[in-house]
């Protein structure tokens, strides 16, 4: 299996996440602790053998080279991971993973005469990995990259090559090794269980060389022992479950405000406008005087409607920013609540970058148009 095939295949396990049916999932950014589990299928780069030692010396003796090469049948690889979210797109995490593959053909040693093989490589280990996920985008998928580095176990059990003359070489035990990974994948929030995505992920993993006990045999005697420098390179293809505690449930569909019949002397309508930082939605100390304020006078002028109305800049895509001014406008909404205004007087709207304050080409940030309007009528 190429290194171009597996990023087809990678390719191809993803198109299932761009079906219809992701076109209504929510991309909150994963917060606060998260778990993950994976699996899927394992292809192990052949790998050069080369013998050291006794083993190398007996071979030399007789003809044969020290170095061959290992091929292995596609196989099959598991992970488990205990992770944290940052809120920002940004995770950590600490993965349990397991390869194993089977030899497919063992060949080199010339002088050896034809060979049969037999045998299976194993990996396992663990791996602090970091994470960037592409919520900001506003797709219903979150495409994402990652990189880890830890310690892998690479294990040969009884990998053979046999001559006919009865002779053989043997790879068997296990050597730790620092390991590396690289990792691009795809999640897919399920919208009926917050914090719940499926996964897609293509992942590298390699180690450094490790070397594992040879023994070399003819028939059952021992004729010499030594070591085999072997490669480890994976290519792994992997579906999985992610589950983030404490996800934050996104907002509900904004009321249809009842219809107020207009009063005979409607008194005029108050207006107080609060300000945010980019890609924010969190309240500034200057954001919390306004609201008071407002807070105040809806009392003292008895006001019988507070309309909350979120706004973005055009940065961004316009269904990012839609969701971005309904972040904002119910944060506003919230800390009315907080000082004493009746939620039921409230009513939450959110334009996204449709209503400006002051006009821009699209992409551009205008701190102006990143605010909430409070109107008190």
């Amino acid at each position: 299996m190429t290194f171009r095939n597996a990023l087809l295949a990678a390719t191809l396990l993803g198109l299932p996440l761009l079906s219809p049916l992701a076109a209504q999932a929510q991309t909150t950014p994963v917060t606060g602790v998260y778990i993950g589990a994976g699996g899927g299928v394992n292809f192990l780069q052949e790998s050069d053998l080369d013998t050291k030692g006794g083993a190398a010396s007996f071979l030399r003796g007789n003809g044969v080279s020290r170095s061959g090469t290992a091929e292995f049948s596609t196989g099959f690889t598991g992970v488990l991971a205990l992770g944290y979210g940052f809120g920002n797109g940004v995770r950590a995490e600490i993965e349990g993973n397991y390869r194993q593959n089977d030899v497919d053909k063992l060949s080199g040693y010339s002088g050896f005469g034809r060979l049969n093989s037999s045998g299976t490589a194993r990996s396992y280990g663990a791996m602090f990995n970091a994470y960037y996920d592409f919520h900001q985008l506003g797709w219903p998928v979150v495409p994402y990259i990652g990189a880890g580095a830890g310690y892998v176990w690479n294990d040969y059990d009884n990998v053979t090559a046999r001559a006919a003359n009865g002779g053989s070489l043997t790879v068997d035990g296990s050597d730790g090794q620092f390991a590396y990974q690289g990792i691009v994948g795809a999640s897919l929030p399920i919208t009926a269980v917050p914090g719940l995505a499926v996964t897609a992920e293509y992942r590298f993993l390699g180690t450094l060389q490790s070397e594992i006990d040879s023994t070399i045999r003819l028939g059952n005697t021992v004729q010499a022992r030594g070591k085999t420098e072997v490669d480890s390179y994976n290519h792994s293809i992997m579906l999985g479950l992610r589950y983030a505690f404490n996800q934050p449930v996104p907002p509900a569909p904004v009321p249809v405000a009842a219809p107020v019949a207009p009063a005979a002397a409607p008194a005029p309508a108050r207006t107080y406008l609060v300000f945010f930082d980019f890609d924010r939605a969190d309240l500034t100390d200057r954001a919390r005087q306004i609201i008071a304020e407002a807070a105040q006078n809806a009392g003292r002028v008895q006001a019988t409607r507070i309309e909350v109305a979120g706004h973005a800049d055009r940065s961004g895509t316009p269904q990012y920013n839609q969701r971005l001014s309904q972040r904002r406008a119910e944060a506003v909404a919230a800390e009315l609540v907080r000082l004493g205004v009746a939620r039921t007087a409230i009513t939450v709207q959110a334009f996204g970058e449709s209503r400006p304050l002051v006009p821009t080409a699209d992409g551009v940030r205008e701190p102006q148009n990143r605010r909430v309007e409070i109107v008190l009528r």
